[in-house]
């Protein structure tokens, strides 16, 4: 710390200052103490400090200042450095990435800037062994990150940065060892995708499209292999990129089948990753299906599993029956995981045939395998009594389970009266008006369906009001409800009157 105050007190800008400030010091010191003028304290205050700076033996004998020069001297050594002074060395440089023709590097700023902040960075560089330095930057660089381009390829440079303020260049922060001009070689790595990393299944016919995605560097070479031999190129397709390689088979068969390997190689450096595909397709038929028993009116089954299973695990059975004299097939057990099984609910006095179906991921079978046996439902003699039941009696006399409302409505529109009624055996109905049948006046509709009774008076009059009544009646009994209905005269011919 105590280096860095003096270049400070020697400053040329603060030379001149000192100078004309010792010429007046002699002249001034009696002045104090025979006048000590209010004014004469500050101007003889101002060079005491630089006075303390330049000659301390002068200052100790001076009593009276001895408490002025403390604070002036305590802010000093904290203060940053001026404007004009360069900054401190960049720190951290280091290689953040390189290939064939660029090197990209990274550094920290400067722990001390100084008050007028900091103008750029100058990158500069020279092959190794010389000491050529050259800026590879024409205008400063603001950012701690740069990227030097255009380089040749085997190239051993050395690196170093500068930071740059008004107070000039600050000392270089150079990498520890030279770069040599070349690709990074990052070790290979499949990146196998999550639905890869179990069987693949597809159907025959279907197209196959698998993209194998991987990194490295430089660009790695990559090879497949199917069951440890290589690819024939006639089936199967593969292109590859930097990023990845894609499996592609046009129309897949079942022969396509097999573990497929996948190898990407940089240098004496390689990865592998293994994927399982599997081309499925529709079973054959069970191989053998017998009934081996019949009793009652059931028959037992069995049967064994395909020949062929499509090139996947059978999932269950699908059994058919039919009856001989019809011919018709239909399924009495579907989805059955066994290998046998006991079919029920024959009819008695028919004979039955039986098929049975396969069935995979793909679905079931075309073809089925038909039993050679058959079954046969004999007749017994059993003599069969229907049970006897007695009668009951539902007769009832007629109600009315729903009644008549009153209602209004306009001369000149129609309008209904509703009403349901129950009884057995069926009531016969009635309408009346003012206790009169309405009999078949063709002014009035009447509907008994169901139970419900309605009556649709057409364009009423002004003399069509009044009770209406419905009855029904039966050997049982009778039923009566009512209801009022109002005829009222139009509005519009009122409203004319007022126009």
């Amino acid at each position: 710390m105590p280096s860095k105050p003096a270049p400070m007190k020697k400053a040329p800008n603060k030379e001149p200052a000192k100078k004309e400030e010792k010429a007046p010091v002699p002249a001034p010191e009696p002045a104090p103490v025979e006048a000590a003028p209010v004014e004469a304290a500050p101007a003889e205050a101002v060079p005491a400090p630089a006075e303390a700076e330049a000659a301390p033996a002068e200052a100790a004998p001076a009593e009276g200042e001895a408490p002025a020069a403390p604070p002036a001297e305590e802010p000093k050594p904290p203060t940053p450095p001026p404007a004009d002074e360069p900054t401190s060395v960049p720190v951290d440089l280091f290689i953040e990435d390189k290939n064939d023709t660029s090197v990209t590097v990274i550094w920290s700023q400067p722990e001390v800037v100084g008050p007028s902040g900091l103008d750029g960075y100058t990158i500069e560089v020279c092959q190794d062994g010389t000491e050529d330095w050259k800026a590879v930057n024409e205008d400063l660089q603001k950012s701690s990150r740069y990227v030097i381009k255009n380089l040749t390829t085997g190239d051993r440079l050395k690196i170093r940065v500068v930071a740059v303020n008004a107070g000039g260049r600050s000392p270089p922060l150079a990498l520890p060892e030279a770069v040599q001009v070349k690709e990074v070689a990052d070790r290979p790595k499949v990146r196998l995708p999550r639905f890869l990393r179990q069987r693949y299944v597809a159907h025959t016919g279907a197209k196959i499209n698998l993209t194998v995605p991987f990194s490295g560097k430089p660009k790695p070479v990559v090879s497949w292999l199917k069951d440890g031999e290589p690819l024939d190129t006639k089936k199967v397709n593969i292109r590859s990129s930097d990023r990845d390689s894609i499996l592609f088979i046009r129309t897949a068969d079942r022969q396509d089948s097999g573990v497929y390997e996948i190898c990407v190689k940089v240098d004496d450096f390689e990865d592998k990753a293994s994927l399982i595909l599997q081309i499925v397709e529709l079973p054959g038929p069970p191989a053998s299906v017998k009934v081996v028993d019949t009793w009652g009116f059931n028959a037992a089954l069995e049967w064994t599993p395909p020949k062929d299973n499509g090139n996947t695990e059978i999932t269950g059975y699908t059994i058919q029956k039919a009856d001989k004299k019809t011919g018709d097939w239909f399924t009495v057990l579907e989805h059955y995981h066994r290998l046998n099984a006991t079919i029920s609910d024959l009819i008695m006095g028919n004979t039955y045939k039986f098929r049975g179906f396969a069935e995979n991921k793909c679905g079931i079978s075309e073809d089925a395998t038909l039993a050679k046996e058959e079954a046969s439902i004999l007749k017994t003699g059993i003599d069969y009594k229907p049970p006897e039941y007695q009668e009951r009696d539902f007769s009832e006399a007629p109600k009315f389970t729903t009644n008549l409302n009153d209602r209004a409505t306009t001369v000149g529109y129609s309008t209904k009266l509703l009403c349901s009624v129950r009884g057995s055996p069926k009531p016969k109905v009635i309408w009346l008006k003012n206790q009169m049948i309405i009999g078949d006046d063709p002014k009035f509709r009447q509907i008994c369906v169901q139970g419900i009774c309605s009556l649709e008076i057409r364009k009423p009059g002004n003399f069509d009001g009044g009770v209406y009544t419905c009855k029904a009646k039966n050997d049982h009994g009778e039923a009566i409800v009512s209801c009022k209905l109002e005829v009222k005269q139009p509005a519009a011919p009122a409203d004319a009157e007022k126009k």
